[in-house]
């Protein structure tokens, strides 16, 4: 009886630990491979990829097979420029005195729910009020709230009247305080050493500056550059200190040049970014997110005068017809290029749109899809990990009907997303 019992108990052991997920996908882009495979199973154990395997595998007992053999399986999606916590609209104005940290963070917990179940399985969030990013970077982590794994900067760094000063446009007798390092806004190369360093304390993963003025900060300037010599390299120099990637939010050709002269990691937008700039970021290996979408998002928005507030309607109109042309001519140079959407300008789940504008500039499809999976994961330094479909790495998985290949906006019709052996889509 209990060689019965111990028999029963290691055949109940085997079956269980000889258990998998099989994906069988009719198409598979694995994130480096040029060419996709046809008819291919990807074996999931746990969180990971153990197998990728030519043909449909038979499912053995307790296995649980996913039929996908009439869609294209890709690595997980990475959109390299969002902000998680907010999104624009006619009332953003008002709503920042109305608002509270926690309304801040709700709304972050149903945004990162939409741009996970939207095929974007991480995301950097360049910029958030109250550190709310950072609190929804732990919750996802936890398995708290579902999303995308987060690469939060948390407050972005301005100096004073900059893009991302939170007291533009506000009337002095409401008695705000004067911002500081603590808040986002330095003046002088100590007091951005400090900003870093408080950065470091809060908890970001990455550094924000901006480096110009901007589209929909209250404030006339989207072009003028808004730090000095000295304060990009007192950031930049501080923030290697610690370990950080440093992004430049950056429309205007003086400041862009500044920053890339002072060796930001990465140009966000890009808008005004004339050949020598170009030249510039090839040989200093600065990668350039485009951010098409929010480009075109104020641009639509602009022709409705009511919707921006006077000071910010001639910007939006300037810059949001450029973006898309200017993507053109830096992937004409040669320019590395990553995906980045500027999510919570447009709305959250659309972000799937700006591979269409991508290939729409002249980029091939395949290149696109590889901007948003492995050109990010070696950026971050988790390609050991993540950005391809590989046995060993996180079964980090999205399929989509058809061939995006043939038709890019099947990429907006995500049917299925895997993140780390989870299925949060089917």
């Amino acid at each position: 009886m209990q060689k019965f019992l111990a028999a029963a108990v290691l055949a109940v052991l085997s079956t269980s630990a000889s258990a998998a997920t099989l994906i069988h996908a009719g198409r598979l882009i694995d994130g480096i491979a040029d060419k996709p495979r046809e008819n291919v199973t990807i074996v999931v154990d746990g969180k990971s990829i153990t197998a990728v395997e030519s043909g449909f595998r038979a499912a053995a007992a307790g296995d649980t097979v996913v039929d996908l053999r009439d869609s294209t399986v890709l690595p997980g999606l990475m959109d390299m420029h969002v902000h998680l916590t907010s999104q624009y609209s006619r009332t953003s104005e008002l709503d920042a005195y109305r608002r509270t940290e926690a309304d801040t963070a709700l709304d972050g917990a149903v945004y990162a729910e939409r741009t996970l179940l939207a095929g974007f399985t991480t995301v950097r969030d360049l910029g958030d009020s109250f550190l709310a990013s950072f609190a929804l970077r732990n919750a996802i982590s936890a398995g708290k709230v579902k999303g995308p794994r987060v690469f939060a900067a948390g407050k972005s760094i301005a100096s004073t009247g900059g893009h991302a000063d939170p007291t533009n446009g506000r009337a002095r007798w409401l008695g705000l305080p004067t911002p500081g390092p603590a808040e986002g806004v330095c003046n002088g190369a100590d007091e951005c050493r400090m900003a870093v360093r408080q950065r470091y304390k809060d908890g970001s993963d990455v550094i924000k500056i901006t480096a110009t003025g901007g589209v929909l900060s209250l404030a006339k300037s989207g072009q003028a550059p808004q730090f000095t010599d000295e304060e990009l390299a007192a950031i930049i120099s501080t923030a290697k200190d610690y370990g950080f990637t440093v992004a430049a939010h950056a429309h205007g050709m003086d400041g862009m040049k500044r920053a890339v002269k002072a060796g930001i990691s990465s140009i966000e937008h890009g808008t005004f970014m004339d050949d020598e700039t170009m030249q510039l970021m090839k040989q200093k290996g600065t990668l350039y997110v485009p951010t098409i979408i929010a480009g075109r998002w104020v641009g639509d928005q602009a022709q409705d005068p009511t919707f921006f507030p006077a000071v910010v309607r001639p910007k939006a109109l300037q810059v949001g017809p450029q973006i898309q042309g200017t993507f053109v001519k830096a992937y004409k140079a040669g320019v590395k290029i990553m995906f980045g959407t500027d999510s919570g300008v447009s709305a959250h789940g659309d972000n799937a749109k700006e591979f269409a504008y991508m290939v729409e500039g002249g980029m091939p499809a395949m290149e696109a899809i590889k901007s948003a999976t492995m050109v990010p994961a070696r950026f971050l330094g988790i390609a050991d990990k993540l950005g391809s479909v590989e046995a060993g790495k996180l079964a980090d998985l999205v399929a989509v009907p058809g061939d995006p290949l043939a038709d890019i906006t099947a990429m907006q019709r995500v049917r299925f997303v895997m993140k780390e052996g989870a299925v949060y889509r089917q």
